[in-house]
């Protein structure tokens, strides 16, 4: 039998660029004081500033809590929720 894996939803909150959390995130790739790199729901994430750590870590909830001076957010790969759905309208 086929397990599904259930699709978490995915939010970021970052407040004055000091303190932020995401959610939906399914793995840590790398972090150090400049760049902390997520997997999501919605492709990768990389945080990029200054002083860079994480504060809680809960992978079994999909969430992330960190801290410092954030200069940037940016998301690359696919969307992993939507694959598939080009085929889908292409062959309905």
């Amino acid at each position: 039998m086929e397990e599904k894996k259930s699709v978490r939803p995915h939010s970021i909150v970052w407040d004055d660029r000091k303190k932020g959390s995401a959610t939906g995130v399914t793995d840590v790739l790398s972090f150090d004081e400049n760049s902390i790199v997520l997997e999501t729901e919605q492709g990768m994430l990389t945080v990029k500033g200054k002083d860079l750590h994480i504060d809680r870590l809960m992978l079994d909830q999909g969430e992330v809590e960190m801290e410092g001076c954030m200069d940037s957010l940016t998301y690359s790969g696919s969307n992993p929720a939507k694959k598939g759905a080009i085929m889908k309208r292409l062959f309905k």
